[in-house]
């Protein structure tokens, strides 16, 4: 015989109750069966919210009672709609209607009792809950047997016996075996339906099971008649490897053993729950897990069989929510013994249920899960207990901390394997996780932490990339500022999605964007196909709320891309890294304030193990930062920098001459992209002077952008200027001063580089005349170029040259430290 139980969305609708009938059909072919089913999808809790309205004297009860009367009603019209035509399928129609009529009057009467009494007890509310299952039961049976299947309605509280503990009633198994295999010795017929959830006290009160009871029902029948397996009927396909509806790559667990499957049910994987294993883990009766609207998928079977997954140890990856952690703490405790028996004793007494236990080995505090609703009933209770030892100050009162949840990482062979503690906790802590307790058996069985409700999905998602998408890693871009530079930046990204995804295991999405004036998030990731039109209906732009969404959406490996100008921005860099969301900087004005601030900055990287990279500061996509970090970090000494910084400079002096003018090539500098919106930043010398700053303090020199020198080569009416429009007249006016410098150069076959030195210490910028055969002479277009002489390099220079100017070449160096990050 096999027995299969159907849950509340299997029977919610007569569409899916025609699903099971066509289960039963295609099973009972081959064998007899037991089929227990719940209430209505939804009916439970519409007859409890009925009920304590009623108690409350609030008529609304009786809206809550026409809406299941209504639903029972429909569903028995659906179930017979094409069979009215037959006479005999219609006098059973209108048999079933009277049925379930007779039984929604009972229903009523009780209602209208609680109502007039005001008063809805234990007792009342197992009779009050018991229609559920006894309303489904009856129609599901009765339409079995209008499609002239063998089927008979056993009435389950016939057969299940248990005490007075309403709610939750135990069973007495000695009792209740006897009944069910006297009952099913007897019977003939090839299908038995019988409600779940409902029993009956050995006095004879209506009792019920509580939560699950309907998957409890099922397994005290399969192990009462050592059934050849128990099929638990879902809408889910299985187990899955964590909850899908927060884990999109999650997917279904073939098999698992009852320890696997225990431990995932008591962390929160809803689909069986926790008692229903036992009876049958007993009789190592197999547990079938599948889904009555997808009957062909494989589903999960539960078995005493340890089978591997062939990827990890790591069977499953479930959470709780809504828990409180307790904590006993003091120095009273230290030595003394009866304080844990008498705070569980204490915990037992008032019926509340541990989650789990953690104690530290100085015996200074116990540390405890438990359901948050409990929370204030146990710290009541558990101050009471220890009174006397808070008052001499021996121990303190109970801390309580709401607002968590518990993660746990489920596999029976986790044991034979090293390190998944630590691929846990790594995991967690590169996500800014923050564990406020931790629980392993020395089974390691299931490894659990305490985290905040807020990191569930984060946790989850990280968790189960690393123990089941190993091959691939999510990457969550937030980039702001989607100008020139930024939509080249999305371009290479969606260029490149594919290609990283194959080569490198990197899947790169982008969940957040903004503009000046707008901003546009999506959890899944935006359509790079068609970004622009996001914007459309997006909400408002804000350098606050953009970094504010940010951390709300709390997504795993996230980085945020600053491609503006904005100081404003550079600014709450800070606040991205403590909450370890890695930060690309496209902007050098973070890096080139103050001293304390650029420290700053790198201490939280290192603090919050979070990136922050900003190789684009200098020269664009050139590795120069990179390079001298790498010589610092093997050991070598950089004693003397000498470079060409700006791109957008050489462009200006590559193109300038006595028959092109100063005012001319600028323009058309600034039109093809080589400058900033404002020239004067580049023509000042203090984008340069901010460059060399950078680079000198990545060498270890705690310098000011005040202690670079800038030699100025443009006029004192050029530095006056008061906008970008005043300065073009300007230039145009003092033509003459730049025809002299460059006059001057050609005199000594000399080209004019706008260069940057740093020497032991010092730094400077000026124009100089740089003499043919210098590595800078041939400086073409927009090209930089930086030569680091250092104790391994001192007379022939380590070089790095390349475009160092351009949207292209810049994205390309944003998207270069995406990947440096993503490749961590």
């Amino acid at each position: 015989m096999k027995v299969l139980k159907f849950g509340g969305t299997s029977v919610g609708s007569a569409k899916n109750i025609n699903k099971v009938i066509s289960i039963l059909e295609q099973q009972s072919q081959d064998s007899k069966l037991a089929v227990v089913v719940s209430a209505v999808g939804g009916i439970t809790d519409n007859l409890l919210d009925a009920g304590n309205l009623a108690c409350s004297k609030d008529e609304a009860y009786l809206t809550h009672y026409n809406a299941i009367a209504s639903t029972h009603k429909k569903v028995i019209e659906k179930l017979f709609e094409d069979f009215k035509t037959d006479k005999s399928s219609q006098k059973k129609h209108d048999e079933l209607q009277k049925i379930v009529s007779k039984k929604l009057d009972g229903l009523k009467k009780l209602l209208d009792g609680i109502y007039l009494i005001n008063e809805l007890s234990p007792k009342t509310k197992d009779k009050l809950l018991s229609y559920g299952e006894m309303l489904s039961s009856t129609i599901i049976q009765k339409t079995l047997a209008s499609r002239n299947l063998d089927v008979v309605l056993k009435n389950s509280q016939e057969l299940i016996t248990t005490d007075l503990n309403f709610n939750n009633a135990a069973v007495n198994f000695e009792i209740t075996n006897a009944n069910i295999n006297t009952f099913f010795t007897s019977n003939a017929n090839k299908i038995v339906v019988l409600p779940g959830f409902v029993s009956k006290s050995l006095t004879g009160e209506l009792t019920t099971l509580g939560r699950g009871g309907s998957d409890y029902t099922s397994a005290i029948i399969a192990a009462a008649t050592s059934a050849e397996e128990l099929q638990i009927w879902t809408d889910v396909s299985g187990m899955f490897t964590a909850n899908p509806k927060l884990v999109k790559h999650a997917k279904p667990i073939t098999n698992l053993t009852y320890q696997e499957a225990v431990e995932l049910s008591h962390f929160g994987a809803k689909v069986l729950y926790p008692p229903t294993v036992m009876p049958v883990l007993r009789k190592q009766i197999p547990i079938v897990i599948k889904n009555t609207l997808q009957p062909d998928a494989v589903g999960t079977t539960v078995s005493k069989e340890h089978k591997p997954n062939g990827q990890s140890p790591v069977k499953g990856i479930s959470n709780i929510d809504h828990v409180a952690l307790l904590t006993l703490q003091g120095n009273g405790m230290v030595g003394i013994p009866g304080f844990s028996k008498r705070l569980f004793e204490t915990l037992a007494q008032e019926k509340i249920n541990i989650i789990l236990i953690t104690q530290s080995s100085s015996e200074h505090s116990i540390c405890f899960g438990i359901s948050e609703h409990n929370a204030l009933q146990a710290k009541t209770a558990i101050d009471t207990t220890f009174e006397y030892e808070i008052a001499l100050k021996k121990i303190d009162p109970i801390i309580v901390e709401t607002d968590l949840s518990i993660i746990a990482v489920v596999g029976d062979n986790m044991k034979s394997h090293q390190g998944i503690s630590g691929k846990t906790f790594s995991t967690l802590g590169k996500n800014n996780v923050n564990i406020r307790a931790i629980a392993q058996g020395a089974s390691e069985r299931n490894i659990s932490a305490v985290i905040h409700k807020n990191d569930v999905k984060k946790s989850l998602n990280a968790l189960h990339e690393r123990f089941f998408e190993v091959k691939t890693k999510q990457i969550n871009l937030f980039i702001t500022g989607v100008g020139n530079v930024g939509e080249r930046l999305i371009d290479q990204i969606q260029q490149q999605q594919s290609f990283l995804k194959k080569n490198l295991q990197i899947s790169l999405r982008i969940v957040g964007m903004s503009n000046s004036r707008k901003m546009v998030f999506k959890d899944d990731g935006i359509n790079l196909e068609d970004w622009v039109s996001e914007f459309d209906f997006a909400e408002k732009s804000s350098i606050n709320g953009f970094y504010k969404k940010a951390v709300e959406m709390n997504l795993r490996n996230s980085i945020f891309v600053d491609v503006t100008a904005s100081e404003q921005v550079a600014n709450i860099y800070s606040d991205y890294l403590k909450h370890s969301i890695a930060v690309v900087a496209c902007s050098k004005i973070a890096c080139s304030k103050d001293y304390e601030t650029y420290k700053n900055l790198h201490d939280l990287s290192k603090k919050y193990n979070t990136p922050f990279l900003y190789e684009t500061n200098v020269g664009a996509a050139l590795p120069i930062i990179n390079t001298l970090n790498n010589l610092v970090s093997s050991g070598d000494k950089v004693t003397n920098i000498q470079a060409v910084l700006s791109g957008s400079l050489n462009f200006v002096f590559n193109n300038f001459s006595d028959k092109n003018n100063f005012h001319d090539t600028v323009k058309r500098a600034q039109f093809e992209g080589y400058t900033e919106p404002d020239p004067r930043i580049d023509l000042s010398g203090i984008d340069v002077a901010r460059k060399v700053l950078i680079l000198a303090r990545e060498n270890g020199a705690a310098m000011e952008i005040e202690d670079i020198e800038v030699e100025p080569f443009l006029t004192k009416a050029n530095l006056a200027s008061t906008s970008v429009d005043d300065f073009y007249e300007t230039l145009q006016q003092d033509e003459a001063h730049f025809q002299k410098l460059y006059a001057s150069a050609e005199a000594k076959n000399c080209q004019l580089k706008y260069v940057a030195e740093y020497d032991n210490g010092k730094a400077k910028v000026g124009l100089q005349e740089i003499p043919e055969g210098h590595p800078f002479f041939n400086l073409e277009g927009k090209d930089n170029i930086v030569m680091f002489y250092t104790q391994r390099y001192p007379r022939q220079p380590l070089i790095v040259k390349g475009a160092g100017a351009g949207a292209d070449v810049t994205a390309s160096g944003l998207f270069a430290d995406i990947i440096r990050i993503a490749n961590n």
